[in-house]
Formats: C-alpha cells, sequence, structure tokens
C-alpha cells in the first residue's frame, strides 16, 4: 500500500446531506475509495452532511484526514475533532488556499454555492497557470447536468472556449473518475503544491 499521504485529494461538497440517497452514497464511496488506496482526504472540517460523510468513511477505511475550517464556522458546521489534522483559520480565504496547497488533485461531489465556488475557483486557478493539478466533477445521479450544459451554452457563446473544458475531468463513475485524477496528479508529490502565492 502507498504511503499514507501519497495521493492527498481535496474534496468539495455539501454541508447538506441532500435529497437522495445516492449524494450520500457517493460522499461514503470517495471515502472508502481514498482510505482503501492509501490516500490523504483533505476537506472543509466538518462533521455535518456530505462533507462529514466523506471524512467519516476515509477515516473508516484507513485514510487519513486533514480539516481546514474557519472560526466563523466551527459551531455551524460542527468542526470534526476525529481529523487526522484539524486547522483552524481565520478566513475563507486562509481555508481555500490551505486546501489547495495541501492536495495534489480536487474532486467536487455534490454540493450548493460553496461547492460550486471552490470548484470554479480550482478551476480558474488552473486556467491562470496557478496550479496543474487535476480537477474532478463528479456527476452523480445527473446532480451536475444542468451546470454542465450551462458550460457547453457558455462555449458556443464564444464567452468560454473548449480547451478550458479540458481543464476538468467529469464523469459519473467515482472508481474511473479518482483513477484518472491520480493518474494525472503531479508525480514529485515533495514540490511545492502551489506553483506562485494566489
Amino acid at each position: 500500500m502507498n504511503h499514507p499521504s501519497s495521493f492527498s485529494v481535496c474534496v468539495y461538497c455539501g454541508s447538506r446531506p441532500g435529497t437522495r440517497p445516492e449524494y450520500l452514497e457517493s460522499a461514503e464511496a470517495t471515502g472508502r475509495w481514498i482510505g482503501a488506496n492509501g490516500g490523504q482526504l483533505v476537506y472543509g472540517g466538518g462533521r455535518t452532511g456530505l462533507m462529514g460523510a466523506v471524512a467519516e468513511a476515509t477515516r473508516l477505511a484507513g485514510g487519513r484526514v486533514v480539516g481546514i475550517i474557519p472560526k466563523a464556522l466551527v459551531d455551524k458546521e460542527l468542526a470534526n475533532t476525529l481529523c487526522d489534522e484539524l486547522h483552524v483559520v481565520d478566513t475563507m480565504h486562509e481555508r481555500k488556499a490551505m486546501m489547495a496547497a495541501r492536495a495534489h488533485a480536487f474532486l467536487a461531489l455534490p454540493g450548493g454555492i460553496g461547492t460550486f465556488e471552490e470548484l470554479f475557483e480550482m478551476w480558474t486557478w488552473r486556467q491562470l497557470g496557478y496550479h496543474d493539478k487535476p480537477i474532478g466533477l463528479l456527476n452523480v445521479a445527473g446532480y451536475y447536468d444542468g451546470l454542465l450544459a450551462f458550460v457547453d451554452q457558455s462555449i458556443r457563446a464564444g464567452l468560454m472556449n473548449d480547451w478550458q473544458m479540458g481543464l476538468i475531468e467529469s464523469g459519473s463513475e467515482l472508481d474511473v473518475l479518482l483513477e484518472k485524477l491520480r493518474q494525472q496528479a503531479p508525480r514529485d508529490r515533495s514540490a511545492p503544491l502551489l506553483t506562485q502565492n494566489i
């Protein structure tokens, strides 16, 4: 088995469980995959919703869990004291920068506006050359169909290019998507994880 932190995945997902059982199942399956593959989860540090589910599943499967949460959300999102590392930071900007710096790849599961914002920020940073780490979008039960259609509309409208869409991997099969991210992750895992300050 690989060293516990040989592949570090930052997972963005909802602090609510959502209405469909597939959302929770995908979060738990993500955690089990990370643990089974000797990986590390980097996430928002909460115990609620899909966030809590992916963290607990990672922990139970033997994976390492790094939670990063701003002080203002410690009570609201119920900070997860079972993390191997729990970092309580001052601001959301600090949280997101630390999450990005600790990861070799990014994966968005179903979530709300916080998840959308984090996904699009990492996508934008990659486009601008701040990092070259893979980004995955897990389209659980068609959750992201509308978003993908909107992005396609933006391309047709001439406000995005096909190459920008090529900067993310999207799919509905978790194992396939995570393996793609692992294969595309930086080979030198000891190198700085962001090429420059954001």
